[in-house]
Parts: C-alpha cells; structure tokens; sequence
C-alpha cells in the first residue's frame, strides 16, 4: 500500500469512527433482543411445558454457558487471527436459534435453540468489543459504554417486544424477530469491511506492547478481584431477569403483560447506568466507576425484599442504574491490565458474565423450587457487599 493511499485508509477510519461504534451499539441491541427475547417468554413456555423453576434455570444455563465456554477461545484466536468477518456469520447462528424456539415443539429442542443463539454471542462479542475499541480514538471508556448500552436496550426491549408481539400471538412468533438478524447481517458486513481496513491501514505499525503494567502477583490478584464482582454483579442481575416477572406475579398478583413491562422499566434503567458508567470511568478512572457501582447498589438490593409493588419499581430502577454501570468499567479496566490481549479479556469478561449468569439461574431456580422467589431475593440482597473487594485493585492512574 502507498503512502497515499495508507493516509487516505487513515483519513476514511477517522471520520467513521463514530458510526462504527454505533453500528457495534446497534448490532449488540439487535443481538441482545434476541437473546433476551428467550428469557422474556418464559411464562409461555412454563404453561406450554408445564416446566419447573429448574427447567427454565437450565434454558438459561445453556444459552449462557454455550456463550461463555467458547468466548474465551474465539476471543484468545482472534488476538492472534482476527476474524473481520466472523461477525456477521454469529449472528446467522442467532438467527437459526431464533427460528428453531419458534417453532419447537418439545424441551429438548427448546435447548437446541438456546444453544444456537448462545453461539452467536460468543461470536459476536469478543471481536465487536474490538472493533469498538479500535473505533474509540482513546476514549475506551466511552466506545465500550455505547457498545454495551446497545446490548441493554436490546436487554430491555426483549420483554416489551415479548409482551405486545409474542404474547398475544404465541411461542411461533419469536420466529418473526429472524427479520432483525438479518438486518443485524447486512450492517455487520460492511463493519467487517471497516476492520479490515482498518487493518490494511495499520499493518506497517509496531504490534502493541504486551507488557503487563504491573507485576503478576498484582495483576492476578486484580483479575481474581474483577471476576468475583463479575459473578456476584452478574448473579444478581440473573436474580432479577429471569424471575423477576415470577416474583411480581407471585407476590404483587401483577398480570403476566404487566409483569413484562416492569421488567422492560428495569432493563431500561439498567441500559441507561451501563451508558452513563463509560463517561464517568474516562473521567475519574475505571476504578471509581466499579467502588461506586456495587457498593452503591447495596442500600437499595437490601431494602428491596421488604418493599411492595410501588417501591419495588423505583428501588428495581434505581439498582439497575447504579448496578449496571460497572460492567463496562470492569472490561476497560481488565484490558487495561492486559494489553495487546482485547479479544481474550473481551471473551472471558464476556463470556463469564454470561456463564456466571447461567449458572446462578439454575441454582437460583433450584433454590426458588424448594424455598420461594422471595427468599432467593433477599440472599441475594447481600451479594453487593463484593464490592468492598475494590480496595484491592492497583491504580491505574500511577501506571499513566
């Protein structure tokens, strides 16, 4: 490649950084829908299949853990290989997900499907998270809060599209949201063709030091510390998005439809923290983000079970805010302890959240079997309580 022609590559990323990133954003939401789509009509498929809180647990559980198991390894590939355009052939794989639990008719193909669109998460994140970094001109903070809000919004809008499109038409029209995907396929080519641009742009570059900025034992204290808020976070808000609509129906007798549209208020609020946490960690670092998240969550997790049908809305709203801000604070700060290594702290991060998620849902629904939706909320009233862990996270403003 010329010397033209590499400033004219350079010239063309910059001013598409910006919708690279929110096509990542727009993508995640597309995906996110549609994973959360799963979650959302778990009421049908209860009725349908006269399934048990375990049962629903181990839907969850397979969608999750098929995600988190291979995020890592695509992540830790794409490091050394990257893949511009594995993304939009993850989301074909959410695609045939889709259209398989729209049309099972029996449990174990309920799996099936979870699995599919389970595979197309772990494809899709690692390397979208990449782009979004590369697109973010060094504001990391910033680019990973407008890709991760976009998978909250689709998060939240699972169970608003559940409850005036599913649930009057039945468990068939889950298939109708193929349409998105395909959508999602069209604008991940051309990212795909960004990236690898952008690739051509910067290959005469030296690679990015990997050079840990502290010494190991510090930096692996601080990953063991960063998973543990992950799983605990992550635990909590698995309480909350797969038994929520159970716990305002069994406590509050709230109609399945309305049940659905307090979810989408909190996942809404939950969207909104994720945004609001990646200005706030480029500002005051990633660090104050994560104390602030988690342990200013804990006022409102305790006060929560003793709360009734107004003042569960408004605490719900208010932990999710907070809540889920410290996600994206999480993954910068993790990359920052690796660098060079984006794609495999994205895949595990990732990944993580949604094996640590799976794997609480089933326990919890366990759990929710032998005591009561009620008493899984008030133990895990107390998992924010993590976040005192913080203090043992090195500094990275001395590093700077």
């Amino acid at each position: 490649m010329t010397v033209a022609a590499t400033a004219s590559a350079h010239s063309a990323a910059g001013k598409t950084t910006l919708s690279i990133i929110v096509a990542v954003s727009v993508c995640h939401l597309i995906n996110d829908v549609m994973q959360s789509l799963l979650s959302a009509i778990y009421p049908i498929l209860k009725t349908n299949y006269g399934l048990d809180y375990v049962q629903i647990g181990l839907l969850t559980f397979t969608f999750q853990v098929t995600a988190s198991l291979l995020q890592p390894a695509i992540g830790m590939y794409t490091d050394k290989r990257p893949l511009p355009y594995s993304l939009p052939v993850g989301m074909g794989s959410s695609l045939v997900g889709l259209i398989i639990l729209g049309f099972a008719n029996n449990y174990p193909m309920l799996l099936i499907g979870s699995a599919f669109v389970g595979l197309g998460s772990a494809v899709f994140h690692p390397e979208s998270s990449r782009v979004a970094r590369l697109a973010s001109g060094g504001r990391h903070g910033l680019a990973q809060a407008l890709f991760q809000v976009g998978g909250n919004a689709g998060s939240a809008l699972g169970p608003l599209l559940a409850a005036f499109i599913v649930l009057p038409r039945g468990q068939w029209s889950v298939s109708l949201f193929a349409v998105g995907s395909l959508v999602g396929i069209v604008i991940l080519t051309r990212v795909g063709r960004w990236y690898a641009e952008h690739r051509r742009a910067n290959a005469g570059r030296p690679a990015m030091s990997r050079a840990l900025p502290f010494d190991r034992r510090t930096t692996l204290i601080a990953l063991i510390v960063l998973t543990i808020l992950t799983l605990t976070k992550n635990a909590y808000m698995a309480s909350l998005s797969s038994y929520y609509t159970f716990f305002l129906i069994d406590k509050f007798r709230v109609g399945v439809q309305d049940s659905q549209l307090l979810l989408f208020v909190y996942l809404g609020a939950s969207a909104l923290g994720v945004f609001l946490g990646g200005p706030i960690g480029d500002r005051f670092g990633a660090k104050f983000v994560i104390w602030f998240s988690i342990l200013g969550a804990l006022p409102f997790t305790l006060a929560l079970p003793y709360a009734d049908l107004t003042w569960t809305v408004v605490l719900t709203v208010i932990i999710g805010l907070i809540f889920s801000s410290a996600f994206s604070a999480i993954v910068v700060f993790a990359q920052e302890l690796m660098p060079g290594r984006i794609g495999m702290i994205a895949g595990i991060f990732f990944g993580f959240a949604f094996g640590a998620g799976g794997i609480a849902a089933a326990a919890l629904g366990a759990l929710a079997d032998v005591t009561s939706v009620e008493y899984v909320y008030w133990l895990c009233s107390f998992m924010p309580l993590a976040g005192l862990l913080t203090v043992f996270l090195p500094d990275m403003g001395k590093v700077r």
